[in-house]
Parts: C-alpha cells; structure tokens; sequence
C-alpha cells in the first residue's frame, strides 16, 4: 500500500510541476475519445501531455502470514493510470499501469495514428475521421507505409517505442530508475486484442448505402455457421479445451447505435468480422481478434507480423465469401482503388 500511495503523490506532484492535466474518470467513460479531445489541443510535440485515472481489477501483490509475496485473490479494483503519450515513431500510444505491485501495465498503439504520422511526413494529403482515412492523395503510398506496420521490422519498432515510455514516463512513479535496476523488474510484451481494417472507397454514396442494405439483406442466411468456420479457420484447428456455451459464440447481427449509421457484425468466440458506413463514401470492414489466443500462432510480440497475417487473410477469405454472395458489392466498376490500414 506504500508504494501505491507512493504512485499516486508523485503522479499528481509531477502533473502539478509541469501543468500536465489529470483527470478522475467515471466507469464507462472512454479514455481514448477524452485523450483525442486534448490532443487538439495540447501544445506538447513529444512526450506525455494528459494523465487519466480509473479503477479496475488488476493482479496486486500482498504479504502473507509468513511473508512470502503472494497474489491477491480475488483481484481486488486498483487505481489505473493512463499515460497518452507522442511518439515521434508510433504516433498517439497510450501506457495504462496498475499503481500497485507488480505494476502490470498495458500498451496501446494505434496503426492509423502511425500511419497518418509518417504520411504527414512523406507529403501525403488526406482527410480523417477518427480511424478511417475517408479521403487520400496517395492511396498507393499511403498503403505501403501502412504495409509496413506488418513487416519483421515493426517488431523492433514496437518494442523500441515500449522501451522509450514504459519506465522512463510510467513505471518511475512506483520505482525511480535505481530501484528499477535493483529490483531487476522488467516488461515483456504480448499481443492480446488486434483489429485489421480494410476501407472500400465508393464513388457515389448512395450506391454504396445500397449495396450495403442489398448485402445485410442477402447475406444473413447464407453466413451460417458452417460457412463462418470456414473463414475463420475453426474447421481446421486443434481444439485443446471444451468452449462453454459454444452455440451462444457464433452469431450475425445488425446494430443501429445511431439514426445514420449501421453496423453488421458476425461473432464467434473471440474473434469479431464487422462492416459499416465510414464517412459519405466510404465501407469499412474489420476482422478483430479480442484475444490473439483464439488465432493459435502465439501471442508474443515477435508473433506480431504472423498474427495480423492471419487476420489478413480471414478478412480476405470475409470479403470474397460477400463477393460470391452478392457480386455487385465489390464491383471494380463501383468502387475505387481499395486501399489497406
């Protein structure tokens, strides 16, 4: 407990010294969309610019009665802090630490915000509305950096931008970088949830919206389940655990969140393929992996490239099984150039 209030003194000390911004958030309240508000306007180019606090469940370590160091059981609801962050390479990442021992942490990257980054810096126009590039000058180059976030060297580059923030900006809250060399803590890094997105450029906006409507309305009784393990690779995999409740997992659905904007979405297990309207003219369809588990190819960070090959290649499978369904959803005479993030 010394250390977490340790934690939280210097958090608001440092906050307070450079007239960084904390903010308490509620349940419910999305961290990211609060960061993106002050990253309009924040002044800072590189470095930490807003730090958010919330509480959920994290591992803590305690003291038993014979004084071995031992994990809480049930996990007890901590303090989390949120460190956004500009990377000079990665763009926006965000470090979300526990305040209390062992200090496990999670970070977030987002590929478009690399993207659009390096693209700012190659010359590239576009426009962007939250993740989705919904107008480019380049799309062809834009696509090869964007190819690049799979590459063998994206490793490096992950865990470089790890390295740079994790205990210099977030870890040294808890323990200053000589206690850091003397306890030997160190990160290792896993992918747990991953999104692969394709965007589909229409030229006109109503023939995209009815295209969309056509598929939902076509499409719903030919995905059956047989067809979505196919994509999904399920026919082909070993199974090393029963699944409970295996028949609630696989499902297609149709969400409306709001008047203007529809969402068709097929779950199975913990991997998620979804379409939906981005902007006037633009479709855009997403295979999500909730845990990189589910994809059998492991999880470590150097897995990184593999795992979004598999993604790729289920979104592929995805986007062909809707072209056999209703072959005027992905007419060339429709759509212009695709493009990859």
């Amino acid at each position: 407990m010394r250390l977490a209030g340790r934690f939280s003194r210097r958090v608001r000390a440092y906050a307070k010294a450079h007239q960084i911004p904390v903010i308490d958030c509620g349940a419910g309240e999305r961290k990211h969309d609060i960061a993106e508000e002050h990253l309009k306007t924040t002044t800072v180019k590189r470095g930490l610019f807003l730090i958010l606090v919330g509480r959920a469940q994290a591992r803590v370590w305690d003291v038993g009665k014979n004084y071995p160091i031992e994990a809480k059981k049930p996990m007890p609801y901590v303090n989390h802090y949120s460190f956004p962050i500009l990377d000079a390479d990665g763009g926006h990442i965000t470090i979300q630490i526990s305040g209390h021992p062992p200090f496990p942490a999670q970070v977030i990257v987002n590929g478009h915000e690399s993207v659009a980054d390096q693209g700012v810096k190659a010359g590239i126009h576009f426009i962007k509305e939250g993740n989705c590039f919904t107008d480019i000058s380049d799309a062809a180059g834009l696509a090869k950096i964007a190819d690049t976030l799979s590459e063998e060297s994206a490793i490096g580059r992950l865990s470089q931008a790890c390295e740079r923030w994790i205990y210099s900006s977030c870890l040294c809250f808890g323990l200053d970088l000589e206690e850091q060399e003397q306890s030997g803590l160190r990160y290792q890094y896993s992918n747990f949830p991953i999104e692969y997105s394709r965007n589909l450029w229409f030229e006109l906006g109503g023939q995209m919206e009815q295209g969309f409507q056509a598929l939902m309305d076509r499409s719903r009784a030919p995905l059956n389940r047989k067809t979505i393990q196919t994509i999904l690779g399920y026919k082909h995999r070993p199974q090393y655990r029963k699944r409970k409740g295996r028949s609630a997992g696989w499902e297609v659905v149709v969400e409306r969140p709001t008047y203007d904007r529809t969402i068709f979405k097929l779950h199975c297990g913990r991997l998620t393929l979804k379409i939906y309207t981005k902007g006037e003219r633009v479709l855009r369809i997403e295979a999500v992996a909730h845990d990189t588990a589910e994809l059998h190819c492991g999880r470590g960070l150097e897995r990184f490239p593999r795992i979004v090959t598999e993604l790729r290649s289920i979104l592929a499978m995805f986007t062909k099984a809707l072209s056999c369904i209703d072959q005027c959803f992905i007419s060339d005479d429709t759509l212009e150039q695709p493009e990859s993030i």
